[in-house]
């Protein structure tokens, strides 16, 4: 399946979005487990991997984190806009086959890491972070850490959808998109995502 807003990239996603999501939203936080965040190509990563296939000297022979990445949507995208190396990372263990199967699909390669990195810095280029805002705790974290790796010289790049607690005051917008997305995910056809550089 082709996200609708990056048809260049197959990806293995739900088709049942809603009923995929709430029986498994249910049943996972029974026995301690995320919601399937994976299987869905959310509106922040949709708008982030289309600029990093339309502005390919973002990511070209860059060392890329992918930073809370998911299926791997916008991994791939930096790969195939020819980035030296791509690193997946998320702390949901399913994400590690998803981010393996797509990347196949797609023909690149892509690491991965499940620990959790916020605060870490492995020199990468450029760190790539799409629909992160979302909630204000993991909001208060992200921000002083985005903050240091763009202070030592990295490019910090976030997709968002306008979740509450995107921090505007400390970005740049580089592109706006209108990107079609799920109703029962998101209750809108359509949302506006801005990607934003942390400056």
């Amino acid at each position: 399946m082709q996200p609708p807003h990056v048809p260049e990239i197959s990806l293995r996603l739900a088709d049942e979005a809603h009923d995929l999501w709430h029986r498994t939203e249910e049943e996972l936080s029974e026995i301690g487990l995320p919601p399937p965040f994976w299987a869905f190509a959310w509106a922040g990563g949709q708008g982030l991997a289309r600029y990093v296939l339309d502005h390919p000297e973002t990511t070209a022979g860059k060392r890329v984190l992918d930073f809370a990445s998911g299926s791997g949507l916008v991994a791939i995208s930096a790969m195939k806009a020819g980035a030296a190396s791509v690193i997946g990372a998320d702390i949901d263990p399913f994400c590690e086959a998803a981010i393996r199967l797509n990347a196949k699909a797609n023909n690149v390669v892509v690491g991965f890491e499940g620990s959790d990195l916020v605060g870490h810095d492995d020199g990468w280029d450029v760190v790539l972070a799409g629909d992160v805002f979302y909630e204000k705790p993991f909001a208060d974290r992200l921000v002083p850490w985005f903050e240091a790796l763009r202070a030592r010289g990295a490019e910090v790049l976030v997709g968002d959808p306008g979740r509450a607690y995107l921090p505007k005051d400390r970005l740049q917008k580089l592109a706006t998109y209108e990107v079609p997305v799920t109703r029962a995910l998101e209750d809108a056809e359509v949302k506006r995502t801005t990607v934003w550089r942390f400056a």
